[in-house]
């Protein structure tokens, strides 16, 4: 019906044509039967039966047009001036014929059945679009008050680190409140990278945008993890690929992608253990794959590891893949994840050569 919808005009026609039908076969049958009752009379009287007859055909086929006009035609225009109403937007329209127990009355009431789908579906995009903005609101406005408070808090948090640093350095190297204050001083950390994450989030900088070599961007985010591995079995290896064309991007904000998720990574895998990073070039794309051996991701977390504030660690923030996937949108590229019980997980990112526009990439992803 939709496909009707779309052209009517082929439809009218068809109608049209079929309803044209009846009045050539009336118009055949009559020449035979006019031909017939000319031949069987007198020659004398042929004039006065072929004005008979004519007459006869006449009121016959005006009988039929105005029947055909009634039952057709006037359906097809009530048809066509409500489909013109409904491509200007009116869903509350519907064709008066539908009652009818004939083909016309099954095109009538496919119509309306249509239009009141239609109807139904508009009123739920739009109460879905309004929820949608009532819950963009919400965020934003939590997001304005998580990044105050971010700001209020990493001021004394500097203060408290300082002053860890000059404790630690009046205590005897014998002390035990050494091994305390480090303790302390890992968890202000954690707190400031918690802060980070929430303050990026909240207030994502400006894109930098540079026609940079993705393996030296990829390789700086590896030797940043190794860094913090160096007294753990973990080895982080990277295989770089040596004919990948320059690549359109933020260094600075991929590193931080890249470096999030080799630090999960690091985390996801307790014993001795290998986390591999490789680059790729295929389809006018450049591909980066981050993967480990470590304890995996169960399938019913997989679809929410993206989404805001959840994470499947208990120190976690929830922030960091959330963050991860809005720099990579920002790109116009993709991350996807894989993950098996027992064996490892594995992120995929998909960076388009050269930056599309804003409406590009909402297409891209949308």
């Amino acid at each position: 019906m939709l496909k009707h919808m779309e052209n009517p005009s082929r439809l009218f026609v068809t109608l049209r044509f079929k309803a044209l039908l009846p009045l050539v076969g009336v118009l055949i049958v009559g020449i035979f039967f006019f031909a017939g009752v000319t031949l069987s009379v007198k020659e004398s009287a042929r004039e006065e039966v072929i004005m008979v007859a004519a007459a006869g055909a006449g009121a016959i086929f005006a009988v039929v047009v105005v029947v055909l006009a009634t039952l057709i035609q006037r359906p097809l225009v009530e048809l066509q001036e409500k489909i013109a109403r409904v491509r200007e937007g009116d869903l509350t329209v519907a064709v008066s014929f539908a009652d009818r127990q004939d083909e016309m009355g099954d095109l009538g009431r496919n119509f309306n059945d249509t239009v009141r789908q239609l109807r139904e579906s508009r009123e739920e995009i739009q109460l879905l679009h309004r929820t949608q903005m009532s819950k963009a609101e919400h965020l934003a406005t939590l997001g304005e008050l998580a990044a105050g408070l971010a700001h209020e808090i990493r001021n004394p948090l500097a203060g408290i680190a300082g002053v860890i640093d000059v404790i630690g350095r009046d205590l005897p190297e014998s002390s035990g409140g050494r091994q305390v204050l480090q303790e302390v001083k890992r968890e202000v950390v954690h707190i400031e990278r918690a802060l980070s994450d929430l303050l990026a989030y909240a207030r994502p900088r400006p894109q930098q945008i540079l026609l940079a070599d993705l393996n030296v961007t990829a390789t700086l985010a590896v030797e940043l993890a190794r860094q913090q591995i160096m007294s753990r079995p973990i080895r982080v290896e990277i295989e770089e690929c040596p004919n990948l064309p320059l690549v359109e991007h933020d260094p600075a904000q991929i590193e931080q992608v890249l470096l999030n998720l080799l630090l999960n990574a690091i985390q996801a895998t307790p014993g001795p253990g290998r986390v591999m990073v490789s680059l790729g070039f295929q389809n006018g794309s450049a591909l980066i794959g981050v993967k480990d051996e470590g304890q995996g991701i169960r399938a019913e977390h997989l679809a929410n590891l993206f989404h805001p504030f959840f994470s499947t660690k208990k120190k976690g923030t929830g922030l960091g893949l959330s963050l991860a996937k809005s720099i990579v949108d920002a790109h116009g590229g993709r991350i996807e994840v894989t993950s098996v019980l027992g064996k490892g997980t594995e992120f995929s990112l998909c960076l388009p050569l050269r930056k599309p526009t804003t409406q590009a990439a909402a297409l891209v992803n949308g």
